[in-house]
């Protein structure tokens, strides 16, 4: 299985609350020192705090530096654990074009469309055995194409406006789902026509993941991207 850490889930967000609040009631007795003169209590809790942080970022380092690139062929499945479940994506189909929309309002690329049909999946198989079949609400996901010289391009506005005039755009990523049940999107990508082995990062987007100690946002951590 592919997943988007190589730390579990659970361990990386309890080690993220409890540094925190280590640093929320190390910061309460700075001021208390501080306010009453405490030098030396000053210094030991500057120490501490200190100390935790080299600590925090070594790890936070430690399971970047040891992950690995991996790029998944047509129909492998990446998974975003949930903290108590799994989300498995996937890239259904790849289909290019030059223009996109109706007869009477054409959109053409700037060099060639790439419409992309990826499956979003609750793997029921990953929940825990108490956890119901309640919804489950994906977090933020953002999408990029990462060319082979590492450029990096956005979906197309334009271009998937033009797309629902004549298709289906599907269901959003953010729609909710519940055990076992599993939906499809269309992103649109406007590439360059010289484009060389175009791959798809689809990962979190919420800016706190990228100090989560093995989740692959988190600095110099690979990524599992998908061949398009």
């Amino acid at each position: 299985m592919y997943t988007n850490v190589n730390l579990a889930a659970p361990i990386g967000a309890m080690a993220f609350l409890g540094t925190g609040l280590l640093f929320f009631v190390g910061g309460l007795i700075f001021l208390y020192t501080v306010i009453k003169g405490e030098l030396a209590g000053t210094k030991v809790v500057v120490s501490a705090i200190a100390a935790v942080s080299a600590v925090y970022v070594g790890l936070l380092l430690f399971f970047s530096l040891t992950s690995g690139d991996i790029v998944l062929a047509r129909g492998q499945e990446k998974h975003f654990c949930e903290i108590d479940c799994h989300l498995a994506y996937s890239v259904l189909d790849v289909r290019q074009t030059k223009t996109l929309g109706n007869s009477s309002n054409q959109s053409p690329a700037d060099g060639i469309y790439h419409i992309v049909t990826i499956k979003t999946r609750f793997d029921e198989e990953t929940t825990s055995s108490t956890r119901g079949n309640g919804t489950l609400t994906p977090n933020s996901r953002l999408a990029i194409v990462v060319d082979s010289q590492g450029r990096k391009y956005w979906p197309s506005e334009s271009g998937a406006q033009a797309l629902a005039q004549t298709d289906d755009l599907g269901t959003p990523f953010t729609q909710a789902l519940r055990p076992g049940e599993m939906y499809t999107t269309k992103l649109v990508f406007d590439l360059p026509a010289d484009v060389t082995n175009p791959t798809l990062l689809l990962n979190e987007g919420a800016w706190l993941t990228h100090f989560i100690i093995g989740n692959e946002n988190s600095p110099l951590h690979k990524k599992i991207l998908f061949q398009l």
